[in-house]
């Protein structure tokens, strides 16, 4: 069994802007697990647990998926957390542009995750968003001046033209690996 996700990589740039945004936060905030700029991603779909006998066809889907979709170009725009500013667990920067299509996409690329095998299925609606930290006490941590801060964060926009079928691999220092990538294919 791998861990998987189907992810859109931003653009270097995009990432070095939310880098200089969100540093001088960290140390203000030891409550907060920040996660490491070079995991930052924007998940389409998390496909959990899935065979490995199962990534011939999910390679397979995932480009059909792709292809079906044209480049978008967003940006990382407001910040927010889950469930609520006042009890955190996770920490997040926005996305602004893909609009419906963007939707679309992530319900695709997570229909063809389940076609080839894998057994996780989202029960919430899909938010676009970039995970910036994580709160150390399960039952969350307040926020709102964080947020309220970052909030004010418009990024650069930045062309989102592939979708990336990525492995995790969880423990103390997480750790991302390219299984697969296929270019969106529509017209912009």
């Amino acid at each position: 069994m791998v861990r998987l996700f189907v992810a859109l990589s931003p653009c270097p740039e995009a990432l070095a802007e939310v880098s200089a945004a969100v540093e001088p936060h960290v140390e203000q905030w030891p409550g907060l697990r920040w996660t490491a700029p070079e995991t930052w991603h924007l998940t389409l779909a998390f496909l959990g647990e899935v065979p490995e006998t199962a990534l011939r066809g999910l390679r397979t889907r995932l480009a059909r998926a792709a292809r079906r979709y044209p480049p978008m170009t967003l940006a990382f725009q407001g910040a927010g957390a889950f469930p609520s500013a006042r009890r955190a667990r996770v920490v997040w920067l926005g996305v602004e542009g893909g609009g419906a299509v963007l939707s679309r996409l992530a319900a695709s690329v997570a229909a063809a995750g389940r076609r080839a095998g894998a057994a996780y299925e989202e029960k919430k609606p899909y938010h676009p968003h970039l995970t910036l930290a994580r709160a150390r006490p399960r039952e969350g941590l307040d926020v709102t001046p964080l947020t309220a801060v970052l909030k004010e964060f418009a990024g650069t926009s930045w062309r989102a033209d592939a979708v990336h079928l990525m492995r995790s691999h969880p423990g103390p220092k997480v750790r991302y690996e390219p299984v697969g990538c296929w270019p969106l294919g529509g017209h912009d």
